[in-house]
């Protein structure tokens, strides 16, 4: 008795072990892709793995960043309407998983503030407020993630420049995250940790004049 519960638990451990393998090799090539400007192809990976790992938030926390990102440059109206509406999918399937992630609610609010560049006119009084809302918010949940910081210092940069108003008041809050990148260390191997060298740029483009 005791020697087959001994076998199940290798085999067990085994099968878990196999897949940890499986999906650290997914996570790690959807990467490569992504470093190599096949943004689209690594989320396609991001998608697969996601369907896999259904209690996982990175990987359509992935997926979705991929298309976000990607829509700040389209000019393609047939192209970045469905890609901003994938893009919303996944990271209600993120959210669904991890509730109250900063990381996530970061992530929501640069969706909704690519509709306001696609289209300000149509989308800026309709997710304005909301996107205050997931930034205040994200820093109640994660007070010293950079993500956190710099995201709300871009945002409220942004809008004080659509209002004819200085950046300078949040040029400290921009050096406060670049600090942070310092010193912040993510929870495991996949998790965020990119955004300094943004960071950078945003300091430079705004309050070194």
């Amino acid at each position: 008795m005791r020697t087959t519960i001994t076998l199940l638990a290798i085999i067990l451990l085994s099968l878990t072990t196999l897949a940890q393998t499986k999906y650290e090799k997914g996570m790690r090539k959807a990467f490569d892709l992504w470093e190599a400007n096949e943004a689209m192809e690594a989320a396609n990976i991001f998608e697969r793995i996601a369907q896999a790992e259904t209690n996982n938030w990175l990987p359509p926390y992935y997926a979705a960043q991929v298309n976000v990102f990607a829509s700040f440059s389209e000019k393609d109206e047939a192209k970045l309407i469905p890609q901003l509406k994938k893009a919303q999918d996944l990271v209600n399937d993120a959210k669904a998983i991890s509730k109250d992630n900063a990381e996530i609610l970061v992530l929501e609010a640069q969706l909704l503030t690519a509709w306001i560049v696609y289209d300000g006119q149509k989308y800026g009084m309709k997710y304005s407020g909301k996107i205050s809302e997931l930034y205040t918010k994200a820093a109640q949940v994660a007070p010293d993630n950079p993500r956190v910081v710099l995201g709300k210092a871009e945002w409220d940069m942004g809008a004080a420049k659509w209002f004819g108003k200085s950046t300078e008041p949040y040029c400290d809050d921009v050096k406060r995250a670049i600090e942070l990148f310092a010193t912040f260390t993510p929870e495991g191997e996949f998790h965020p940790k990119g955004g300094l060298d943004h960071a950078q740029e945003v300091l430079a483009e705004n309050c070194n004049k």
